[in-house]
């Protein structure tokens, strides 16, 4: 049940719908013809590196919106991301696949904002403490009022950080096991090894969180 509401949420269905056709041309990350562009790229044709931008764009602004709400910032951390892809060209491997690497720096970026965002002190959606903190019983429980894409959101906030990381590029976006273990620099074996942890960490969270609701309605 768990699994399957991970890959039904509303912004998944339609976001896969809405960029299948322009996913076609991402698929295994076009390594022969980005190779290319990236050749051009490094070489001082900003013209290919911009046909790069818009091979990406909208997944990379997808995949961070997947671990943060705010759209505004998703839209910042996507632009900072190609544009520290560009400064960082003459460190990125020709021998490997230019996706991976630049959807390592779009999450990395993301995690550190959201870091940034707990050490001053302010309210995060993937927050580490998850429900560790009781909610304060004089007011109404948030979760009654959200539709299914966003429960997901904040029961994966329950999900360690480097297991909810493969949960979501292999779950809701899709990356196939070799691409995940090409984003975060880890064995496909530790892939399969941590999504399968993963997904229990999230149906246990889930389940959790239905019987945390249960619990309340009962009291009142």
């Amino acid at each position: 049940m768990a699994t399957r509401l991970l890959n039904m949420t509303d912004s998944n269905v339609e976001s896969r719908s809405e960029d299948e056709e322009h996913d076609a041309c991402e698929s295994g990350f076009s390594a022969v013809s980005d190779a290319r562009l990236v050749d051009e790229a490094r070489r001082g044709n900003t013209d290919s590196f911009g046909q790069l931008v818009l091979r990406y764009e909208r997944r990379v602004l997808r995949v961070i919106r997947r671990f943060m709400p705010d759209d505004q910032m998703a839209q910042d951390l996507a632009q900072e991301a190609f544009l520290r892809a560009f400064d960082r060209l003459e460190q990125f491997d020709p021998s490997r696949r230019f996706g991976p690497w630049l959807f390592r720096i779009a999450v990395n970026l993301t995690y550190d904002h959201l870091r940034r965002v707990r050490r001053r002190g302010r309210w995060a959606l993937f927050s580490e403490a998850g429900y560790e903190r009781p909610p304060d019983p004089a007011t109404d429980d948030p979760r009654q009022h959200l539709d299914t894409s966003q429960e997901v959101r904040m029961v994966l906030a329950d999900v360690p950080e480097a297991y909810r990381t493969v949960l979501i590029l292999r779950d809701l976006e899709g990356f196939s096991t070799s691409e995940v273990a090409a984003v975060t620099e880890r064995s496909e074996a530790t892939i399969r090894w941590r999504l399968a942890e993963a997904r229990r960490m999230f149906r246990e969270a889930w389940e959790r969180r239905d019987r945390a609701m249960e619990e309340r309605q009962k009291r009142e």
